[in-house]
């Protein structure tokens, strides 16, 4: 499971002109599904995305203090299968790493019963239909969270390192 996160002001998702999800300050998170992915993803990244600590103190001296539960903000989560695209190689991305609709939906479902059973006041988009995503970037702050990069306890899934 792959995401790009944002700090926001607020975001919303619109879906034929109707307004499907809205949150104020936040998270914005478009999250991927990969082919691979299984419920430890799932739990892996609700768990990151709840407790990433990427808001400003209360004091505002502190960039990184808080997470989006004590800052009390929000999470909007849309399903976003092109995250997960290759632009490696050639000028057309390759998704083949995207997980087919049916996992895809079953398991974004789950992150998003999980990201709420931790009290965060959760949104959603409306997986595979022609979004329209709005937001007020806070910073900006962004980060890319993958599941792939994730520590388990036992390995940790690292790059091979290679001189340059």
């Amino acid at each position: 499971m792959i995401a790009v996160v944002q700090r926001v002001l607020e975001a919303a998702v619109t879906v034929d002109g109707e307004t499907v999800g809205r949150i104020g300050p936040g998270l914005l998170a478009l999250v991927a599904v990969r082919k691979s992915d299984t419920d430890a993803e799932v739990a892996w990244m609700a768990g990151k995305l709840t407790s990433l600590r990427i808001f400003r103190s209360t004091d505002g001296l502190k960039h990184f203090d808080m997470d989006v539960k004590a800052a009390g903000g929000a999470v909007l989560l849309v399903s976003n299968f092109t995250v997960a695209g290759r632009t490696r190689q050639g000028r057309r991305p390759s998704l083949d790493d995207a997980a087919p609709p049916e996992k895809a939906r079953e398991l974004f479902d789950a992150l998003v019963a999980a990201v709420r059973a931790t009290g965060v006041v959760t949104e959603t988009g409306r997986f595979a239909a022609d979004m329209k995503v709005s937001l007020v970037n806070d910073g900006p702050v962004t980060f890319i969270v993958d599941s792939s990069n994730r520590f388990d306890g036992l390995t940790v899934a690292r790059r091979p390192f290679r001189a340059t």
